[in-house]
């Protein structure tokens, strides 16, 4: 079928898909609780978007389309409590966190719906090992053009985000020593990585897509797992690096954050994006995934190496009048507070299981984390 035709959209408008964990009350193990929550939730009006995801102990929720930070949190906010209070009539609760600590993906059912099934069938263990979760941004792009043109200018943003996120340390049992451990599952996925450097709709489409299609390999942009893809139905560019965070304050500190970022962009205050800026993307993806804020990141043009701390701290310095244009100062701020002063939700994590000893008391806390 021909590439789905890029409907533009608001520019600027965004929106948050979360992933979200289902765990036991007692256990805090992964629970088979996706069906009876999606039923309970749609007995009345569910405050947004929500929707089964590859195995039955995730859920997804997604919110409606916003211009600012106050709206969307606020949405995020009923989402947030009115998912808890449905769990707790099933002695079930939820969390954020990139992935459950120590859940062993053998032990996972695929969701019981057509498109699940079929990517369990292509995929084998891996579609069972994607028992990871996320959080997708979406921002609305006036035109197809723009959109690839500031997909490709966030590349050299996208540690940024990797960093900011991060909640996935711990997986199968053991600490891994990444901070985002789950970018290493949906790198295992064949039609992963970044978007192919195309600046022009038309030849994207037709260079790209449709020679991709004929391969039988690709249907939809569905079928794409790259960190950052248009979304021609929607009018949107998504950017899908993030770990899920632990509040829903963070993923709509981090959803305005990007959306500050694409608004710099538009205006045209960041350098035209070239193919050679990819040469580094691998390598600084890695050095975010591996060690969050404290990577050392190489800037694209000037080969430069900066503590991706330092990075985000003068982004966030660029971003102020940008900040001041959408209403989303203040949480910009208290994303500046916890790249100077404090650490991601991997280090809250790491600190619970070094004071506790315990990854149920990583749970617990990823829980009590989420609820408030």
């Amino acid at each position: 079928m021909p590439l789905e035709t890029f409907h533009p959209s608001a520019a600027l408008s965004l929106g948050v898909e979360l992933e979200l964990q289902l765990v036991g009350e007692h256990d805090r193990d992964l629970a088979s609780a996706a069906d009876d929550l999606l039923e309970l939730a749609q007995r009345r009006e569910f405050p947004g978007d929500i929707k089964p995801e590859m195995t039955d102990s995730m859920i997804e929720v997604a919110t409606g389309i916003h211009t600012a930070y106050a709206p969307l949190h606020a949405q995020l906010v009923r989402m947030r409590d009115a998912l808890v209070a449905d769990a707790t009539r099933l002695n079930v609760s939820l969390c954020g966190g990139g992935t459950h600590p120590f859940q062993q993906w053998n032990e996972r059912r695929i969701f019981s719906a057509p498109r699940f099934q079929q990517l369990s069938g292509l995929y084998g263990y891996l579609a069972k090992q994607f028992t990871i979760f996320g959080q997708h941004v979406h921002v609305g792009m006036p035109d197809p053009d723009s959109a690839l043109r500031v997909l490709h200018a966030l590349g050299r943003y996208v540690p940024h985000f990797i960093a900011l996120s991060a909640s996935s340390p711990f997986s199968q049992g053991s600490d891994t020593q990444f901070d985002s451990a789950r970018l290493n599952s949906v790198f295992a996925f064949p039609l992963s990585g970044r978007a192919p450097f195309v600046l022009d709709w038309s030849r994207f489409e037709r260079d790209y897509f449709v020679r991709m299609e004929d391969t039988g390999i690709v249907r939809s942009m569905k079928d794409f797992y790259w960190d950052i893809r248009p979304k021609p139905e929607y009018g949107t560019i998504e950017l899908r690096v993030c770990d899920t965070p632990l509040t829903v304050d963070r993923a709509a500190q981090i959803a305005v954050y990007l959306q500050a970022l694409c608004r710099l962009i538009l205006a045209g205050e960041d350098p035209e994006p070239i193919e050679d800026d990819y040469l580094v993307y691998t390598y600084n993806r890695f050095q975010a995934c591996r060690f969050g804020l404290e990577g050392l990141i190489v800037h694209p043009r000037s080969h430069a190496t900066h503590l991706l701390r330092d990075d985000i701290r003068d982004t966030l310095d660029r971003l102020a009048p940008h900040a001041d244009a959408l209403d989303c100062v203040d949480a910009l701020a208290t994303l500046r507070e916890l790249v100077c002063r404090g650490g991601n939700d991997a280090a809250q994590l790491r600190e619970v299981h070094g004071r506790t000893g315990t990854l149920l008391a990583v749970v617990d806390h990823a829980v009590g984390a989420f609820a408030r």
